[in-house]
Parts: structure tokens; C-alpha cells; sequence
């Protein structure tokens, strides 16, 4: 499960962050997570808490993950229809041409921490 890699490195960043501006602790961590950036906001979730009870970084059992999803769309590059796909290649249901392009789903990123003395 590559998530737990993923959450101990924003972990780390963020921690490092927060030490420059002299927090103590991380209260919160917000993550943008795509539905094709192939993670799975579960596993994430977990990962977030394993690392709370374990206290890494910054974190304490009262810190909090928010995760918001990003939808998957494509539009189609011939007759400009936006669609939402099931793969990263899909049909457009309106021309039935493999010309997709993928304009949002692919995120992965912190929007914001919160953090205290």
C-alpha cells in the first residue's frame, strides 16, 4: 500500500513547514485527491491514523485529515463534450471517439494545514 509512504511524506512536509513557523503541533491536514491519481482515500485515511497514534511529526491523536475528491472529467478534444471517465483512456458517449482529454481527476496535493502552538 503505497498510501502510507504518500501520508508519512506529507506528514514530513508539513512538519517541516509547521517547525518554520514555530508550531508545535499539526491540527489539521487537508488533501485534494483525484479519482484517477491512483490513491485511495481510505488507505490514506488509515495511514493519517496510524501515524497520529504513533504520534509522528507534529501529530497527536486529536489531529484531523480532511480528504476532498476530485471528480474525474474528460472532454472530448472533437466535439468539445465533457464527460466523466471510467479509465484514464475513455469513448466520449457523445462521439464515440477515443479523443478524451482529462481536465480534472489527476490531483494529489495538500490544500492547507492548520497547526498550533
Amino acid at each position: 500500500m503505497h498510501e502510507m509512504s504518500l501520508m508519512y511524506e506529507i506528514i514530513q512536509l508539513v512538519s517541516e513547514d509547521a517547525k518554520l513557523r514555530g508550531f508545535q503541533k499539526v491540527k489539521q491536514i487537508q488533501v485534494i485527491v483525484g479519482d484517477l491519481s491512483n490513491v485511495l482515500p481510505d488507505a490514506l485515511e488509515w495511514a493519517f491514523l496510524y501515524f497520529c497514534r504513533e504520534r509522528a511529526c507534529l501529530l497527536n491523536e486529536e489531529s484531523q485529515l480532511t480528504i476532498i475528491r476530485e471528480k474525474a472529467i474528460s472532454q472530448c478534444q472533437n466535439c468539445l463534450f465533457q464527460f466523466e471517465p471510467d479509465y484514464r483512456i475513455a469513448l466520449c458517449p457523445k462521439c464515440n471517439l477515443l479523443d478524451g482529454l482529462i481536465i480534472s481527476g489527476e490531483t494529489f496535493q495538500v490544500e492547507f494545514y492548520e497547526g498550533s502552538d
